[in-house]
Parts: C-alpha cells; sequence; structure tokens
C-alpha cells in the first residue's frame, strides 16, 4: 500500500470521530469488563479506531435512544473523491438517524434481533461459523478472552460471541494500547471470518430500515479495518 493510500485511509478514520463522540473514553462497556484496568494515553487515530468499534457495539448491544440517534446526525455527511464506501456508510447512517424515531427504531431491533424465539438475524459468530449456537468459536475465544484478562460482565445473559461483545473488545484493546499484532490476531480469529456476512445480512434483512444503515456502516468499517491491518503487521 503506497503512502497515498494509506494517508487516504487515515483520513477516512478521523472521520469517524464527529462532534460530541469524543469522550475521555472511548469505550461504554456492557458485555466484557477487564481484570487488568491500564490507564494508557492513545494518539487521535486510534482513538477513532476505538470510537468506531465502541459506536458499532452500542448500536447492536440495543436500539438507541433520541440522544444517540442525535450523535448519530453529527456524523460527516460527505463523499470522497474516490467514492470510498466507509463515508457513504456514514453518511447513510446520519442521514436515517435524522429520519427515524427511537420508537419505531426499538420495534426494528426486536424483530431483527430477538423476535418470537429467534430474530431475523442471529448475530453470534458460533452460528455463522457452524450453524448452531454455543458451539467451538464461542470455546475458543473463551480461552482467548481469558488469556488476555477480559471476562464476560456478570449482568450479561448472552455469549461473548456476539457481534457487540467482539466490537467491545477491540475498542478495549486499542484503548489499553495493545500491540497491532494482538489486535490483528484477535480479529483474524474471530471477527473478520463473519462479521462482513453478518453486517450484509443485517443490511438487506426484510425486517431493517434504520439497521440498514448500520449493517452498511458495519461492513465497510470492517473491510477498511482489514486493510489498516495489512497496513500494520
Amino acid at each position: 500500500m503506497n503512502s497515498s493510500e494509506e494517508n487516504n485511509m487515515t483520513s477516512q478514520a478521523q472521520a469517524l470521530n464527529p462532534d460530541g463522540m469524543d469522550q475521555q473514553s472511548p469505550v461504554d462497556v456492557c458485555f466484557v469488563a477487564r481484570r487488568n484496568v491500564k490507564d494508557i494515553e492513545i494518539d487521535e487515530e486510534q482513538h477513532y479506531r476505538a470510537s468506531a468499534y465502541a459506536l458499532i457495539a452500542a448500536l447492536l448491544r440495543k436500539a438507541p435512544d433520541q440522544q444517540m440517534l442525535d450523535r448519530l446526525g453529527g456524523l460527516p455527511q460527505q463523499v470522497s473523491p474516490d467514492g470510498a464506501d466507509i463515508l457513504l456508510a456514514m453518511s447513510a447512517l446520519a442521514l436515517s438517524a435524522k429520519h427515524h424515531l427511537p420508537s419505531s427504531i426499538d420495534d426494528e431491533f426486536h424483530n431483527l434481533f430477538i423476535g418470537l424465539g429467534k430474530g431475523e438475524i442471529v448475530p453470534y459468530g458460533s452460528w455463522y461459523l457452524t450453524g448452531c449456537l454455543m458451539e467451538k468459536p464461542l470455546s475458543d475465544l473463551r480461552e482467548d478472552l481469558a488469556s488476555r484478562g477480559y471476562e464476560r460482565n456478570a449482568s450479561v445473559v448472552e455469549p461473548e460471541d456476539h457481534a457487540a461483545a467482539l466490537c467491545e473488545v477491540l475498542s478495549l484493546m486499542i484503548a489499553e494500547g495493545v500491540g497491532f499484532e494482538v489486535q490483528n490476531n484477535f480479529f483474524q480469529s474471530h471477527m473478520v471470518n463473519w462479521l462482513g456476512s453478518f453486517f450484509t445480512d443485517l443490511s438487506e434483512a426484510k425486517s431493517a430500515t434504520f439497521y440498514k444503515a448500520v449493517g452498511r456502516f458495519g461492513k465497510s468499517f470492517i473491510v477498511l479495518e482489514n486493510e489498516y491491518f495489512s497496513m500494520q503487521i
């Protein structure tokens, strides 16, 4: 990847940090907990990445309230000269947030992820990788998380291979200054092998309106991250 491509990817990552989302900590933790908390200063680019993962995790964890929709509406609405997917997806997400009410999104979230017994979309790695829940991908993930000092919050009942939980873990790793090789190993082992398909399904789901934009944004960001890691390792 040449320097021009690298600079373009950096500018795309920077666009992920809208006004009002730059907090002291980019991570709003729900699914996972840190056993060994580290106070690390990270640079702007890493803060942008951590914030993007945290944003995706928040949207997959629960339906957004009006405050979150207002924050999403502040995302940059721009199109790059090269038609970068992440910027197009970001613009679509901002626009969608401005045209939906929390009540309608709450119903949509229920139909997509909860439903009667099972929603239209199953947001778990084991399901996408094996066709069943609670399979080997989950046990492998739990071993990996335990070895790195992460554990599921006691109040959480969902398995750790939930898409939101995985995004939280990457956000935490970035915020703690974990090395790129470790981040990439986790990303390649537990995320990139199924999240692209998950976000595609979400963007095409019959029950989705607002979450179509979330799916497109998530898929574009995963592609961007895969390219980003290829530059760092």
